[in-house]
């Protein structure tokens, strides 16, 4: 039997086949400038090529992790500023009212600034954001991803920057404008303190004294009766004004959580500036003890100075600012105002120091 072949086609044949495969492959490469296109061109450089390409996109993402944390630390330091703006504003002020060539009227006029001012350092912490995140609120406690592997991040936390926390509120007046025109033995005009259960004029002599929760003067003459003062307790440090038969009742020492500013009682609800804070614990003001706000602080009106059994719907009380109602008040806040300023110092430095950590990162990623 004779069998035809073409050996020599075959061969080249086989040949050409093996050279267009490489030159495919070599095409491939050129084109795709990569020397591994496929686990089959180096399988255990494919697996070493990807761990790195790993690591390459995971470093460059911390990079811009980092980028995006200075961005948050520029955005709280930003609002900080402000607040040392609004601090060194408020310590002048107390200055200003702790000399006597001012009045009542005229320390009347720079508590309503102080007032402001504590409502605007409450606003920018309360508003201050990165990425819908609050950051000067006390609730900013967070990491960042600085490197391409796990554990490899930074925390961060910011401390609450609002008035409260800076220790900027001041008294909480809960009776105004009692009546005193017609009492015997009424008080003058002026500025007192209330110092155990003496009532303590400007020059620091005992002028009038609480009795059985009225105030009396020394002759034992009621000044106001209980029934004046029912819906307050006066606590240590409170201050008393007088001014054409009036008397104003500022609980300096009253402890509260609440932001500054004028609240209502209505029904069962607290109000302030035309909006809903809270609710009371109970359906009646007379049987309450406390509030409860939307964002869950409770304060209790032992706190505020309140007699809840003495309280009637409507009735309202005021949180001020830092007191500079009086000399002695205003001297006070200027310690309290340089303590704020040294806060807030503390907290800016340290945002400091984590943007520069971070910008070394950078660099070094």
């Amino acid at each position: 039997m004779i069998i035809n072949h073409n050996m020599n086609a075959l061969n080249a044949h086989r040949n050409m086949t093996a050279n267009n495969t490489q030159a495919g492959k070599a095409m491939e490469k050129l084109s795709s400038g990569l020397r591994i296109n496929r686990a089959g061109d180096d399988a255990a450089g494919l697996a070493i090529s990807e761990k790195m390409r790993a690591q390459i996109n995971g470093l460059d993402q911390a990079s811009r992790n980092s980028q995006d944390g200075i961005s948050l630390i520029q955005t709280a330091e930003g609002a900080l500023n402000e607040t040392h703006s609004i601090l060194q504003r408020m310590r002048t002020l107390a200055v200003q009212s702790s000399s006597d060539t001012n009045v009542a009227t005229d320390r009347q006029a720079i508590q309503a600034e102080m007032d402001q001012l504590n409502e605007e350092i409450n606003r920018i912490s309360k508003t201050t954001e990165f990425n819908t995140q609050k950051l000067l609120d006390g609730s900013f406690d967070g990491k960042f991803q600085i490197g391409a592997n796990e554990t490899q991040n930074m925390g961060l936390s910011i401390g609450s920057m609002s008035a409260n926390s800076l220790g900027l509120t001041g008294g909480i007046t809960v009776v105004k404008d009692l009546d005193i025109s017609a009492a015997a033995g009424k008080m003058a005009d002026g500025e007192y303190t209330l110092k155990g259960t003496n009532i303590i004029d400007s020059k620091g002599n005992a002028v009038a004294k609480v009795d059985g929760g009225a105030i009396k003067d020394l002759a034992d003459a009621v000044v106001v009766d209980a029934t004046g003062l029912e819906k307050v307790s006066l606590k240590e440090g409170a201050s008393i004004t007088v001014k054409a038969g009036k008397m104003t009742v500022n609980n300096t020492k009253a402890d509260s959580t609440l932001a500054t500013g004028t609240y209502k009682f209505s029904g069962k609800n607290v109000i302030k500036d035309g909006e809903l804070i809270g609710e009371l614990d109970n359906a009646t003001i007379t049987a309450a003890t406390k509030i409860k706000t939307n964002d869950g602080k409770e304060v209790t009106f032992d706190a505020l100075g309140l007699t809840a059994a003495k309280l009637v719907d409507g009735d309202t009380f005021t949180i001020h600012g830092s007191n500079v109602s009086t000399r002695k008040a205003a001297e006070g806040t200027i310690t309290t105002v340089n303590n704020a300023i040294e806060k807030v110092s503390t907290e800016r430095a340290k945002l400091g120091a984590v943007q520069n950590r971070l910008e070394h990162t950078i660099n070094n990623l």
